[in-house]
């Protein structure tokens, strides 16, 4: 638990992971999704609450269905991903509390406020979002995320049940790195960053 990880494996999950928009026509399996989730599901969220529930679109009928919720834009791009995954955020997270955080009654602090549940399951699924690309990342999958689309659509096709709205897309894949644009320039320390 101490030990940094070595520079292929910072390379692997940082340094030269790119974010794709191209796929190698090779499939994902579904075992590789449940190993992703598996990794994913391990990192830290608020008094565990594991907001996040995902969608997993592989079938050509699936993809059509998701194809109306997309921006022009990020249409090429998951249809031709092995998967693109829907990460969500389920508004009654709160309601597993009691399993998930057991040693309070967590639930309570959540129940009837929809302005903190709401808040809690953006943040929370979000950084359960970021989880998820390292994780599929470092099981030798690479990552697309996009924020192109209906989210009103994609929440009535895919989560219907109204309990649960999408934060964001993110195809996954075996990337086809020919076709990268030249890395976007990142903001230096002393730009981002203040120690006090």
């Amino acid at each position: 638990m101490t030990e940094a990880l070595d520079e292929q494996a910072l390379d692997t999950l940082f340094r030269k992971a790119r974010s794709f928009s191209y796929w190698q026509d090779k499939p994902v399996s579904d075992e590789q999704l449940q190993a992703v989730y598996d990794l994913m599901k391990m990192g830290p969220t608020s008094a565990n609450c594991l907001p996040a529930r995902l969608v997993f679109i592989k079938t050509p009928e699936a993809k059509e269905r998701l194809k109306p919720c997309l921006a022009e834009g990020n249409v090429d791009k998951s249809m031709s991903a092995p998967v693109v995954a829907i990460i969500g955020m389920d508004l009654e997270f709160h309601e597993k509390l009691p399993r998930l955080f057991p040693h309070t009654d967590a639930r309570s602090w959540y129940a009837g406020k929809p302005e903190k549940i709401y808040e809690t399951a953006f943040r929370n699924s979000s950084l359960q979002g970021a989880y998820f690309m390292l994780a599929a990342r470092s099981l030798g999958l690479d990552c697309g995320p996009m924020s192109g689309f209906d989210s009103e659509k994609l929440d009535v096709t895919f989560f219907p049940e109204g309990t649960i709205k999408s934060n964001f897309i993110c195809a996954i894949g075996y990337g086809e790195a020919s076709r990268l644009h030249a890395r976007g320039p990142r903001l230096e320390f002393e730009e981002a960053c203040r120690i006090l």
